[in-house]
């Protein structure tokens, strides 16, 4: 992987590090508000497991290989 490569991955990596923390955020504040908007909730919920699955694929890209 070339370098300018690896640095547009960890850019990508940190802006959904950031947006993964946000929601965290927003659901917890959804969470205590009242009446809960179990809709919205859920979508956030969602988002947040893509964002998670987004991380774990970059992060995986970005070790490099070892060979056993």
């Amino acid at each position: 992987m070339m370098l300018e490569e690896e640095e547009e991955l960890q850019r990508m990596l940190e802006e959904l590090k950031t947006e993964h923390r946000d929601l965290d955020i927003i659901i917890q504040q959804l969470s205590d508000a009242t009446p809960i908007d179990f809709l919205r909730l859920q979508r956030l919920k969602k988002r947040k497991l893509f964002l998670k699955d987004s991380i774990s694929k970059l992060e995986s890209m970005l070790l490099p290989d070892i060979i056993a």
